[in-house]
C-alpha cells in the first residue's frame, strides 16, 4: 500500500513540475516571438562549429581560466549525472533497482561519486569566489546564494540515499562508492527500518529539490542552460560588428531604429534569456571602468525583465510560476489584468503599460555612454551582441526623435555640409601634403591613368594636424616600397563610421553610395588606409552596399612589405614602447600580430605589453563617435588607459590608429608626461627606422 502511495505521490509530483516548467518556457517563447522575424542566414555546417567551440568546449567560457573551469566541472558533471539521477529515482519506486550495466556498473558508481564530489568542490569555489573573495563583477544577493544551495544540497541528498540504501539493502561498504559509504559507515548499526526511511527522506528531498530547480532555471539566470545554445546557434555570421542595414525604400516604415522592445528582432530578444549574468562584460567595459553609467549586463537584464513585464501584459501569460507565490510580482500582476480584459472584451487582451523601452528602461545618458568597442560582446560566454542593441535605439533618438548630444548634432551636420567633423571647409583636404616639402609625389586619381591602391587619407589624417604625420610618414613608406597609389583629394568625403555609429543611418548610407560610386567612376580596385574605422566600414559594411575591392589596413601592408624586403629598418630606434591595439582593428578585425611583427622588425625596439592588451585591450574612448562628444561622467577613459600603459614605464606608446593616438596623446598631455613618454604611429617609427 506505502508503496502504491509512494508511486501516486511521485507521478503527481512529476506532473506539475512539468507543467510549471513547460509554462515557463512556452511563456519566454511566446515573448520572443513578439520580436520582429529575424533574416537568418542558413549555414549549418559553421553554426555546428559555433556550438561546439562554444557550448561543447566552452571557448568563451574559458578566457577566464579559474571560473572557467569551475563551470565545465559543473556543466560535463550535471551531463554526466543525469544517468545517475534516472537510476536514483528508479530506485525510489523499484527496490534495488540498477542500470543494467552489468559487471560495469561498480565502475559506473564510482564515475558518479566522484562526479558528485568534483561539483561539490566547484560549487565551494564559486561560493568562495562570490562571497569571500568578493569579485566585483558577481552578484552577491539571495538569488546567486539560492543556486549554490540547490545545487550543494542536490548533491548531498544523492549521496544520503545512496548511503542509506545501502544500509537497508545490507550492502558492505565500497571503494567503488566511496563517499556514500563513508556515511554508511557514520550510521551503521541504525534499524533496517530506519534506514528504509531516511532513504526515502532523502529520495523525496533529492526529487524535489531537482524539480523545485528545473522550476527556477528557467525563471532565474540559469535559463541560459536553456537559450545559451540557441543563442549560440543563431547567431549573426556577419563579420563581428556589423550593423543590420535599414531598408528607407520602404514606404511603410513610419519609426526607423527601434524604441519599443518588440521592434527588435527574435534572435537579439533571445539574447536577454541568454544571459549569464557573470559581469564579464561590465568588468571589461571602460565607460563602465570609469564611473559612467552604462553597464552591458545590466542593460541586458533591465531590457529581460522589461520583455517579460511587456509580453505578460500583451499575452495574458502568466511568467512567474508557481504563480501563487508570486502575485506580488508586477509581471503576473500584468497578466491577470489581461486575462480580465480578455474575459471581458472577447479576446482582447493587450491592457495598458506605461513603461518606455528609452527612458524608463534604458536612459539616454547609457546609450550614449557607448564607445562601440565590443568588449562586452568579446567576453560574453553566451555571445550576446550588446552593441547592434545600443546603436538600433541611438537610431530611434536620432532618425525618430531627433534627439541627441549637441556635440554629435554639430559633428553630423558638418559632415554633411564639408565632409569632415569640425566642418572644415573641404577644399583644404591637400593641404597635408605641404608637410612633404615636395620631396613625395603624391597624385589624385584625376592625374594618373593607373594606380595599385587608392589611398583613402580620411577626415583624421586630411585636416588633423598630429595625423597628418601619420599620413605623412605612410606616403613616405609607400615611395620607399615603390608602390603605385593615389588619392581622391579634394572628391574624398567621410566614410560614414561616425554617422552610423552615432545613429543617422540615413547619413551613412548616403556617404556610402555616393563613395561607392566614386571608387567605380576611378576604377578602384584595392583601398587602403590608416583609418581602422574607415578600413571596418569599407571591408565589411560597404559590401552590402555594393563595394568591390579589396580593403587594407596599412598595418597589414607594411608588415607584408617588411616581410618581402621592400621595406628594410636598419636604423635603430631605442625605444621601450608599448603597443595599444585599436577596437576596430583588434576585436573587429583580429588584427593584432602585424602591427607587432612590424615594430619587432625594427632595431633596438623593445615591446612591452600591457595588462589589458589584445583582444583584451581597453578602447581609448574616441569609438561610437564619442571623438566629437564631451565626458561628462567619472574619468576620462583616455586618461584610464593611459594610466594603464604608463604602468610599464614606456618611452613611447604605440598604435595604428589617428583616433587612438589623439587619445592616448590628449592623456599624455593630461598626466603632464610629454617629455618622458611619447605617442606614435606604427608607420612613424618605421619611417624613422629606414
Amino acid at each position: 500500500m506505502l508503496a502504491l502511495l509512494n508511486l501516486i505521490a511521485f507521478f503527481l509530483v512529476l506532473a506539475y513540475g512539468l507543467y510549471l516548467v513547460c509554462h515557463v518556457l512556452y511563456s519566454r517563447y511566446l515573448f520572443i516571438k513578439l520580436g520582429k522575424k529575424p533574416d537568418v542566414k542558413d549555414d549549418f555546417g559553421t553554426r555546428l562549429n559555433l556550438l561546439l567551440e562554444n557550448v561543447v568546449f566552452q571557448k568563451k567560457l574559458l578566457k577566464d581560466k579559474k571560473s572557467g573551469i569551475m563551470h565545465v566541472v559543473m556543466f560535463y558533471g550535471f551531463i554526466i549525472l543525469q544517468f545517475g539521477a534516472i537510476e536514483l529515482i528508479v530506485k525510489g519506486l523499484v527496490k534495488g533497482f540498477e542500470l543494467p550495466f552489468g559487471s560495469a556498473h561498480k565502475y559506473f558508481s564510482l564515475m558518479q561519486e566522484i562526479t558528485v564530489f568534483l561539483i561539490l568542490a566547484a560549487v565551494s569555489y564559486a561560493f568562495y569566489r562570490r562571497y569571500i573573495e568578493k569579485l566585483k563583477r558577481l552578484k552577491r544577493g539571495f538569488k546567486s546564494g539560492l543556486v549554490l544551495l540547490f545545487i550543494s544540497t542536490l548533491m548531498a541528498t544523492v549521496l544520503f540515499s545512496l548511503a542509506f540504501e545501502q544500509l537497508w539493502l545490507g550492502h558492505e561498504p565500497s571503494g567503488y562508492a566511496p563517499f556514500s559509504s563513508l556515511i554508511a559507515m557514520a550510521f551503521a548499526g541504525i534499524p533496517n527500518t530506519a534506514a528504509a526511511a531516511l532513504f526515502y527522506v532523502f529520495w523525496w528531498l533529492h526529487l524535489l529539490i531537482l524539480l523545485a530547480f528545473a522550476v527556477y532555471v528557467p525563471q532565474s539566470k540559469h535559463a541560459h542552460l536553456i537559450f545559451a545554445p540557441i543563442n549560440v546557434w543563431f547567431k549573426k555570421l556577419d563579420p563581428p560588428g556589423k550593423l543590420s542595414k535599414i531598408d528607407f525604400e520602404d514606404e511603410t516604415q513610419e519609426v526607423f531604429g527601434v524604441g519599443r522592445i518588440e521592434d527588435f528582432t527574435q534572435t537579439q530578444l533571445i539574447d536577454l534569456y541568454a544571459c549569464v549574468e557573470c559581469g564579464r562584460c561590465t568588468s571589461m567595459c571602460p565607460a563602465s571602468g570609469t564611473g559612467k553609467m552604462l553597464s552591458p549586463m545590466e542593460l541586458i537584464t533591465k531590457m529581460r525583465d522589461h520583455l517579460t513585464e511587456k509580453g505578460a501584459a500583451i499575452t495574458s501569460r502568466t511568467p512567474w510560476m508557481p504563480s501563487f507565490a508570486f502575485t506580488g510580482s508586477t509581471a503576473n500582476q500584468l497578466a491577470l489584468q489581461a486575462s480580465e480584459v480578455a474575459a471581458a472584451s472577447e479576446g482582447a487582451t493587450a491592457v495598458a503599460y506605461e513603461k518606455n523601452l528609452i527612458g524608463d528602461v534604458i536612459t539616454e545618458q547609457e546609450l550614449w555612454a557607448c564607445t562601440t568597442c565590443r568588449n562586452c560582446e568579446d567576453q560574453c560566454p553566451v555571445m550576446n551582441e550588446h552593441v547592434e542593441k545600443i546603436i538600433d535605439m541611438r537610431r530611434y533618438l536620432v532618425m525618430t526623435e531627433g534627439s541627441m548630444p549637441q556635440e554629435a548634432q554639430r559633428a553630423l551636420n558638418n559632415i554633411e555640409r564639408q565632409g569632415n567633423p569640425w566642418g572644415i571647409n573641404r577644399k583644404d583636404r591637400l593641404k597635408w601634403i605641404e608637410g612633404l616639402n615636395g620631396q613625395y609625389d603624391v597624385p589624385t586619381v584625376q592625374q594618373v591613368e593607373e594606380f595599385e591602391y587608392l589611398f583613402w587619407v580620411g577626415s583624421m589624417g586630411s585636416f588633423d594636424n598630429r595625423s597628418q604625420k601619420i599620413t605623412q610618414a605612410f606616403v613616405k613608406l609607400m615611395h620607399e616600397a615603390g608602390v603605385s597609389f593615389a588619392i581622391l583629394g579634394n572628391e574624398e568625403k567621410n566614410s560614414g563610421d561616425t554617422a552610423r555609429r552615432i545613429g543617422n543611418e540615413f547619413l551613412f548610407q548616403q556617404l556610402a553610395q555616393e563613395n561607392i560610386a566614386l571608387f567605380q567612376a576611378y576604377g578602384v580596385k584595392k583601398i587602403v588606409t590608416c583609418d581602422p574605422h574607415a578600413y571596418n566600414t569599407f571591408k565589411n559594411e560597404y559590401p552590402e552596399f555594393g563595394l568591390e575591392a579589396e580593403v587594407y589596413h596599412h598595418s597589414e601592408l607594411l608588415a607584408q612589405w617588411v616581410k618581402e624586403g621592400r621595406l628594410k629598418p636598419t636604423k635603430e630606434v631605442k625605444e621601450r614602447i608599448t603597443y595599444h591595439d585599436s577596437c576596430y582593428l583588434g576585436r573587429y578585425n583580429e588584427i593584432y600580430d602585424k602591427p607587432r611583427e612590424i615594430l619587432t622588425a625594427i632595431p633596438g625596439v623593445e615591446i612591452v605589453e600591457m595588462k589589458r592588451s589584445g583582444c583584451d585591450s581597453m578602447c581609448c574612448g574616441a569609438g561610437g563617435g564619442l571623438m566629437w562628444m564631451e565626458e561628462h561622467e567619472g574619468t576620462r577613459i583616455n586618461v584610464a588607459r593611459t594610466e594603464q600603459a604608463l604602468e610599464v614605464n614606456p618611452t613611447a606608446i604605440a598604435s595604428a590608429c589617428p583616433y587612438c593616438l589623439t587619445m592616448m596623446n590628449d592623456g599624455i598631455k593630461m598626466k603632464e608626461m610629454e617629455d618622458q613618454v611619447k605617442t606614435r604611429d606604427i608607420a612613424e617609427i618605421l619611417a624613422d627606422a629606414l
